[in-house]
């Protein structure tokens, strides 16, 4: 903390400001470059979906699943991942389940159909030895992973629906037409560069497309609130103005999430290891780089071509609410 003594000689604690209170940038001014640039990025990453194709991991391609349990009790997963590693067998993932000794093993599907299949899960009994305990083999067929395609593609429709619809009753469909399309943007722009990166795209990476969902979501939710707000208090002032001062006001807060998030996200990327790469490089460039650009260049001017605030009497330079027009301080 940080004293300072005042003009009656009392000490008082300092408080820490990211931004300045008195911020007035005007970023509503970008959004005639943000939102061709946007677009233009969606249609590239579209583009990019269908011509080079995602990078199916085991999950969504099939293969074979073994579950192992080490016999000392402690499963050495970088020795285990090394030697499997010797074998040639292709790409495969490790993860370590329910206890320090339970690990499964997901080894992708090999050419030449179920005899390559058997022969590889020989190969890795063999090269593993009688120092783990196999309690479960499978075989996940194309078949399989085709559903757990469409079942993962469906959860996230079934998710941006529901959002779509909670913020109809909460805001106005103004209001969840502007965060859905941010959110469809988000979306389309990760799954792009998830295309371009060839990053593995598997069940983990479902689980990630939800996490930015729902962060940029939040987000877009902090800010809507807040111009929801300014709408009720400032009634003449010009809506680029009443957005800037929106999006100013709950910047300090962005500003201090998206750092922390960062943080936390930069350390597993660089330290977390092969089994969690794809996770968290797909949560790096979707919540760092794509939703905090979002909810502030995309989601806030939407409302503007949407429509909100229109008929309003603006009056230029109206920056303070007439007296009829103050609304009771939250407590």
């Amino acid at each position: 903390m940080i004293f300072y003594t005042d003009s009656a000689g009392r000490r008082r604690v300092r408080l820490l400001r990211i931004v300045p209170d008195d911020t007035k940038f005007d970023f509503m001014r970008f959004r005639r470059i943000s939102f061709p640039l946007s677009a233009l990025l969606s249609i590239l990453a579209i583009v990019l979906y269908f011509a080079h194709g995602l990078n199916f991991g085991i999950d969504f391609r099939g293969g074979t699943l073994i579950e192992v349990q080490d016999k000392s009790g402690i499963a050495d997963l970088s020795k285990m991942r090394a030697t499997i590693a010797g074998l040639n067998l292709g790409d495969f993932q490790l993860q370590q389940f329910g206890g320090p000794a339970n690990v499964l093993i997901r080894v992708a599907q090999q050419p030449g159909g179920e005899a390559e299949q058997r022969q590889a899960v020989q190969k890795i009994q063999a090269a593993l030895g009688d120092g783990v305990e196999y309690r479960r083999v499978e075989v996940v067929g194309p078949r399989v992973s085709g559903e757990l395609l469409s079942y993962g593609m469906l959860g996230l429709i079934f998710a941006i629906f529901g959002i779509l619809v909670y913020l109809w009753f909460r805001f106005e469909w103004q209001f969840a037409l502007g965060a859905m399309i941010a959110n469809v943007h988000d979306l389309v722009l990760t799954i792009g560069f998830m295309s371009i990166a060839q990053i593995d795209f598997d069940l983990t990476s479902i689980a990630a497309l939800l996490t930015i969902l729902g962060y940029s979501l939040n987000d877009t939710v902090v800010i809507y609130d807040r111009i929801r707000e300014m709408l009720r208090r400032y009634k003449r002032m010009p809506m680029a103005d009443l957005l800037n001062v929106s999006v100013n006001s709950t910047l300090s807060r962005s500003i201090i999430t998206h750092v922390t998030v960062t943080l936390a996200l930069l350390a597993l990327l660089l330290f977390g290891g092969r089994a969690i790469h794809s996770f968290t490089a797909t949560m790096m460039f979707g919540v760092v780089l794509v939703g905090t650009y979002t909810s502030i260049f995309i989601a806030a001017p939407m409302l503007i071509y949407l429509g909100v605030g229109f008929g309003r009497a603006e009056q230029p330079g109206a920056i303070e609410p007439e007296p009829e027009e103050r609304v009771p301080a939250r407590p």
